[in-house]
């Protein structure tokens, strides 16, 4: 990436915690976001989360609060409940349909869109913004068994990053004593995106 190249960023939340989570560390989303400033102008980083509204409090709150007050731009909606075939409760919250509108709608103003995320059903997506011009790299894993990123979307990508290189940059470094106290120290999603299921 040359340092005028205009880039984006769209984090699907779940599957990069799911990723991060095969490969052992958690995510420093203030190291994240320096990371890929210092690659070119980041116009926007996006991050996608379902949250489960009824409940008064839940593990990924600190972190979608701490995001949108630190240079991320959040796109949240409430999850769906239902009852499967058999029987058991069931937390549905797909965030595909309002990354691919960000992203279609942002791929005339970027060169470069980072998408983080192995699903598969986002190869239409980078297929047409790679037809408007835009450069896509895909982060995610082949690291893990079995590998975290859909082999049509690894093909798709003009570049592909497996998150495992990444991690000297942007995992969270255990806190020592000197540590600056307010770097977000958030290990978190465990208790509403785990329970997501893709509704593909």
């Amino acid at each position: 990436m040359s340092s005028d190249s205009q880039i984006a960023l769209f984090i699907d939340g779940a599957n990069l915690y799911a990723t991060a989570k095969a490969l052992g560390f958690d995510i420093d989303y203030r190291r994240l976001l320096k990371e890929f400033q210092s690659r070119g102008v980041l116009l926007r980083a996006y991050y996608y989360t379902a949250v489960i509204e009824d409940q008064e409090y839940t593990s990924i709150r600190p972190l979608i609060d701490w995001l949108d007050y630190n240079g991320y731009t959040l796109v949240t909606k409430a999850t769906k409940e239902f009852i499967d075939a058999s029987g058991r409760r069931k937390v549905k919250g797909n965030m595909d349909i309002e990354l691919a509108v960000d992203a279609m709608e942002l791929a005339e103003h970027v060169d470069q869109m980072v998408l983080f995320s192995g699903d598969g059903d986002f190869r239409s997506l980078v297929e047409a913004v790679q037809r408007r011009g835009v450069r896509v790299t895909v982060v995610s894993t082949i690291s893990s068994q079995p590998p975290m990123i859909a082999d049509e979307l690894r093909r798709q990508a003009d570049v592909f990053t497996d998150l495992i290189e990444l991690r000297p940059l942007i995992a969270r470094e255990l806190p020592t004593k000197s540590a600056d106290l307010a770097r977000p120290t958030f290990s978190v999603h465990r208790g509403a995106e785990t329970k997501i299921i893709s509704s593909s």
